[in-house]
């Protein structure tokens, strides 16, 4: 058996055939014509030659070798707040975006056995059709209040709301200017809507405004999208920047609050009550509602005309099932008690800095976060990253990698997410344990690489 052979369970050959594939240079014989060719190749046909697929397969033979579980898709036991249990072991949970601990709540699941009672658990139709609910009409006015818009529009995928929003309000004569850090949901929505797309530098409002006063006036309508708190880094926005030059050089602005919306602000109410700007000077708004908000889906919040157009013409409402009612009444009710329990915000800001503070202390690389709930720990290679999430859970800490493609090669990372319900002791605890676990998850990447 070759050394290849042992190392990776595949042939030399097929080691070679793989990465060649990863490289996009796997020889492909080009299809004449009908009459001069009609034999297509059975590679052609078969899933397990696509490039993406030989790229899973040799980075989990590469993981097997250098004796890693795989770190994803793990089954958790139940409920998952700040505490977890996987394979019958409790686990200290940074995994998970239940940002204000409601997750369970009582008054939650007593709002979703009301609405499940009353409307059943699907709605069975689009909602353009025979869809719709009040629990619907009640969740999105509540939003709109929460944003301070004139109307909100629930969609049932978060990244369904980005890409169809993008996809359908901008076309070919129009240009998006986006952050690199935006997430793919954005990313494609651009790609989708068949506009220009100009990617500018993580809050680099210089390169920017160069972006726009070079490519800006070629186009009609012009968006500029950004995040409100990224979720691979923990860091805000420059919205302030953003709104001066969205009215310089006669964009539009939209932001999405995935991560900041229910986090950001005194009373959760995100980036708007963060910088104190008008609701009206950002166009459109977006966020989920599976992060603070304790269900699934994502909404877009903004002008009447707006909302009414996406209704009639955005593909992933139009023509996809209503949000499930009891999902619709769970963020509704969640939003109520996180405006009437303004301390449970306190505490996951408090929890953020003082998360961030003792990593700095323990020289923990924390990259760009400002100390909000999503706070990285930087790494470098996807295998040393990996090696560290598994030696966290061997400390009792679950807390999961962010590997190429997920982020540039060379910037791997572990995400710890907070939340209101984690304890002094429980980030102690894990900032301790991952000044232990990455030096050790560093040496183990480096005797394998010899």
């Amino acid at each position: 058996m070759s050394e290849v052979k042992k190392r990776f369970g595949i042939s030399r050959e097929e080691k070679q055939r793989l990465l060649a594939a990863m490289r996009g240079q796997t020889p492909v014989k080009a299809v004449q014509s009908r009459t001069a060719q009609r034999s297509i190749p059975q590679e052609w046909l078969r899933f397990d030659t696509l490039p993406g697929y030989t790229e899973i397969k040799v980075q989990k033979a590469v993981a097997r070798q250098a004796g890693l579980d795989d770190v994803y898709y793990v089954l958790h036991e139940g409920l998952a707040t700040n505490h977890t249990k996987i394979d019958g072991r409790d686990l200290i949970n940074f995994s998970s975006y239940d940002y204000l601990g409601l997750n369970g709540d009582s008054r939650i699941l007593e709002a979703v056995e009301e609405a499940a009672s009353k409307y059943g658990i699907s709605t069975s139709a689009s909602r353009l059709t025979a869809g719709e609910r009040s629990v619907h009409r009640q969740l999105e006015k509540t939003l709109a209040e929460l944003c301070g818009t004139e109307d909100c529009i629930c969609y049932v995928s978060g990244h369904g709301a980005n890409m169809s929003t993008l996809g359908c309000l901008f076309g070919c004569r129009d240009v998006i200017f986006h952050d690199a850090l935006c997430h793919n949901s954005l990313l494609l929505g651009a790609t989708l809507s068949g506009a220009a797309r100009y990617s500018y530098p993580n809050n680099d409002m210089d390169a920017l405004e160069e972006i726009l006063r070079e490519h800006r006036y070629s186009h009609q309508r012009a968006v500029i999208v950004t995040e409100g708190l990224f979720g691979m880094d923990g860091c805000l926005c420059n919205l302030p920047r953003l709104l001066e030059l969205k009215h310089e050089y006669g964009c539009m602005l939209m932001v999405d609050e995935a991560h900041s919306m229910g986090v950001i602000g005194k009373t959760g109410r995100g980036v708007r009550e963060y910088f104190n700007i008008k609701s009206e000077d950002v166009d459109i708004w977006m966020g989920t509602l599976s992060k603070s908000f304790c269900g699934c889906g994502g909404y877009i919040a903004g002008s009447s005309a707006l909302v009414e157009f996406l209704k009639y013409k955005a593909p992933g409402f139009v023509y996809s099932v209503g949000m499930p009612p009891c999902i619709a009444a769970a963020s509704n009710e969640a939003v109520r008690i996180m405006l009437a329990e303004p301390e449970r915000l306190e505490r996951l800001h408090n929890n953020g800095k003082l998360f961030l503070t003792l990593a700095k202390e323990k020289n923990l690389d924390t990259g760009k976060s400002e100390g909000f709930p999503v706070i990285p720990v930087m790494v470098g290679d996807s295998l040393s990253a990996a090696l560290f999430s598994q030696e966290m859970r061997n400390r009792g800490i679950l807390a999961l990698p962010v590997i190429y493609p997920g982020v540039e090669e060379g910037k791997a990372r572990l995400r710890f997410f907070i939340s209101a319900m984690h304890t002094e002791d429980d980030i102690r605890t894990a900032v301790n344990a991952a000044a232990l676990a990455l030096p050790e998850a560093r040496r183990k990447a480096a005797s394998y690489a010899k």
